[in-house]
This record gives structure tokens, C-alpha cells and sequence, in this order.
């Protein structure tokens, strides 16, 4: 009934709704009839009730599948920062602080803060990943009623701030290390890791004009396929398309692969660097800004990320659904001028997805997303920033 729903009021929906950034829609394919309340509080409620469903059964899911010590995974990789994913889910999904799952979970982070003040697996390997992302996670347990955490929260953010690179690491504003963040231990940084620290920092308090995340805009916007005074790499010329890859340090690299001598754009990274420009404090008449808005007009997809396809598919939806929450837009124009109410289409794909048992999982082994626990994780997030209130009718 959804889906029949879906096709034939959508469209009614959509006419006459604010576009992003202000765009006026195109007419050509809108109806005449104005928009039904009823018959779109009916599709909006169904959506709203999958939705709910959807968490209910993967925190199910999560529950049968947690570890006596509060893990959620055997995996030897990324425990830690597995961990803090699934949790940030439950927290994100309103489970209860005081639910037993979230009490024996948070209590795994806390038995991995290290003396050096970061919350991260044995060895270290990936201390800035797994830290941002306990951060994360904590803080938001803090604001859910844990008010024994100050302390530790303090020092992780001490500890995060230091795995920058800048001057305090004798690093040269000129140095395409600049500003960004790795996986921890001195390694290369990426924009992964760098828009996870940003995002981790905006969720502390600290605002666009922050020395670190001013820092961190300098290595995001070298992570962009556009030439500006901002970005003065080699890469920038070579696939001016205006998206994003991973990394411009070293000799740069996008999973993407080459084109042109360049490295490819891609969705994940599209959406993560979008979210950092604006996080950074820049609008819409930022060309950056711009670029970045255009890539993803010309390669919105919920079925692959662009680019990449399969590989990263969750982590994509991840990335994309935080990245159009921070627009504040429930309506997304692609080149075509197709309107995408994103949260629906969203919710329809993932009630595909999900499994017998609750989980989700990638078929591609990607990025450890063959993980259910990690990949369900994801999805909790993205379900969180999927609710579908009242007031998008009159949007």
C-alpha cells in the first residue's frame, strides 16, 4: 500500500514545496490538483510506523546478539569503534540510558580509555578513529542522563585535537597533511577520518570558527575536485567535477580510481565533504559549497554509491543521510529536476534490506560492512534522521 501510495501522491506532494537552496521548481511534470493533507498524512504515517518497526526489530537484533562483556562483534578489527557505531545507533534509535544493553555497551568504551586519554582498542592502530567516534557516543550518552562522564570527555577531546595535524605537529599550512586526521599512530589522514573529527567537535560545542576545524577546512577542501585559491594541489585541475575523494595527502587516492590524470569523485565522500563545508560555517553562495551540491544533483542515487556502487553502501546512506539533515531540506532536486523526498525513499530501500533476524549487511565485503552489527549500526543512525514530521507537507 505504501509503495502504491508513494507513486501516486508524491508527486501531488511535492508541488509548490521549497527546494534546496532556494531553487524554484520546475512545473512541467506537476500536477494542477493541490496537495491532499489527508492523503499525505496517511503515506506519512505508514512511513513513520515502518520506520519505527524497522528500529524495533533491529534493536532485537543487537540485543540477542551482545557479548556478556558489551561488545556487539567478534571481528578483531575496529572493536572499539564498531562498538561506538552501534552504540550511537541505539542512543540515536531513543533507547533508554538506563536500558541494560546501553549500561553493559557503554561500560565496553569506558574499559578502553587509554592513559593517554583516548578511548581506543589495544595498539592503538586506529586511535583517532575509534576516539572521535567514542566521543561522539559518550557525549551523547551525557546528554541522555550519564552524568559521571565529564572527565573522560574532557581528555578525549584533548586527545583528538592532538592527532591533527597543524603546527602544533610541525606541520606547514602548506602541506597537504595540513589540518586533516588519520586513523591514528601518525598515519596518512583522509577525509573520513577528517569529517568524523569535524563532526564529532561540532557535537562538543565548538562552532565554524573553531582553529580546528578551520584547520580541517583547509585539508577538506584539498580533498575536492574543484580548482580554487583553496585548493592548489595537482589534483584540482585534473576532474574539476566539484565532488570528493578520500585523500590528497600523499599521492592522493580514490577508491573511485583515475580519470584524466585525477582521482574520481565519489558519493560517500561527496556527502561527508558537503557536511563539513557547511559544519565549517559555509553556505550555499560558497562556490565549494555549490560544486559539491551540483555533483550530487548529477549522481543522487539510494541504490549504489556513486562511484563505487555496492562497496560502502551503508556507510554511504550513513553519510547521506547526516549530510541532507544538515541541509534542512526534506526535498532533494537531482540534474533532472526530479523531487526526491530522501526519508521515504530511504525508508522504502532499507525495509528491502533488512533481514529475517533484524540485521542488515552488505554484500559487498567492503569496509568491513559484511559486519551485521556494524552495518546495523549504520542503519539505526540513518532511521534516526528519517522521521517524517507533520510539517513536511507544508515544506
Amino acid at each position: 500500500m505504501m509503495k502504491q501510495q508513494l507513486t501516486n501522491i508524491l508527486a501531488i506532494f511535492l508541488l509548490g514545496t521549497a527546494t534546496l537552496f532556494g531553487q524554484e521548481p520546475n512545473n512541467l511534470n506537476s500536477p494542477s490538483k493541490s496537495p491532499n493533507r489527508q492523503e499525505w498524512e496517511q503515506t506519512r504515517q505508514e512511513w513513520e510506523q515502518t520506520r519505527q518497526e524497522m528500529i524495533d526489530y533491529g534493536i532485537d537484533y543487537l540485543r540477542f546478539i551482545q557479548n556478556e562483556e558489551g561488545s556487539f562483534s567478534l571481528s578483531p578489527r575496529g572493536n572499539v569503534g564498531l562498538n561506538a557505531v552501534v552504540l550511537l545507533g541505539l542512543l540515536e534509535s531513543g533507547l533508554s540510558i538506563e536500558d541494560p544493553m546501553l549500561e553493559k555497551g557503554i561500560q565496553f568504551l569506558l574499559n578502553n580509555v587509554q592513559n593517554d586519554g583516548g578511548i581506543y582498542s589495544a595498539g592503538g592502530q586506529i586511535a583517532s578513529y575509534e576516539s572521535c567516534l567514542s566521543l561522539s557516543c559518550l557525549n551523547l550518552a551525557k546528554k541522555r542522563g550519564r552524568n559521571d562522564l565529564d572527565e573522560i570527555l574532557n581528555r578525549a577531546e584533548k586527545f583528538v585535537r592532538a592527532q591533527q595535524y597543524n603546527e602544533s605537529t610541525e606541520t606547514s599550512s602548506d602541506d597537504v597533511y595540513y589540518g586533516g586526521i588519520g586513523y591514528g599512530n601518525e598515519t596518512r589522514p583522509d577525509l573520513s577520518n577528517t569529517q568524523f573529527f569535524i563532526e564529532t567537535l561540532n557535537e562538543l560545542g565548538a562552532g565554524p570558527d573553531d582553529p580546528a576545524i578551520q584547520d580541517a577546512l583547509i585539508f577538506v577542501s584539498r580533498c575536492q575536485n574543484l580548482e580554487t585559491e583553496n585548493n592548489p594541489t595537482e589534483f584540482a585541475s585534473k576532474n574539476p567535477d566539484g565532488g570528493f575523494f578520500y585523500t590528497c595527502a600523499g599521492e592522493g587516492e580514490s577508491p573511485a580510481g583515475e580519470i584524466n590524470g585525477g582521482l574520481r569523485s565519489y558519493g560517500s565522500m561527496t556527502y561527508a565533504g558537503l557536511k563539513s563545508l557547511i559544519y565549517a560555517g559555509l553556505d550555499e553562495n560558497d562556490p565549494r559549497v555549490k560544486a559539491a551540491t551540483e555533483w550530487i544533483r548529477k549522481n543522487y542515487s539510494v541504490n549504489e554509491n556513486p562511484g563505487l556502487g555496492r562497496r560502502g553502501l551503508f556507510y554511504y546512506y550513513h553519510t547521506m543521510s547526516k549530510a541532507l539533515s544538515v541541509l534542512n531540506d526534506d526535498i532533494f532536486i537531482d540534474k533532472d529536476q526530479n523531487k526526491h523526498f530522501w526519508k521515504g525513499e530511504l525508508i522504502d530501500i532499507l525495509k528491502e534490506a533488512q533481514n529475517e533476524d533484524g540485521s542488515w549487511v552488505n554484500d559487498n565485503f567492503a569496509w568491513m560492512e559484511n559486519d551485521a552489527s556494524l552495518v546495523t549500526g549504520y542503519v539505526l543512525i540513518v532511521l534516526s534522521l528519517c522521521k517524517i514530521s507533520e510539517s513536511s507537507f507544508q515544506q
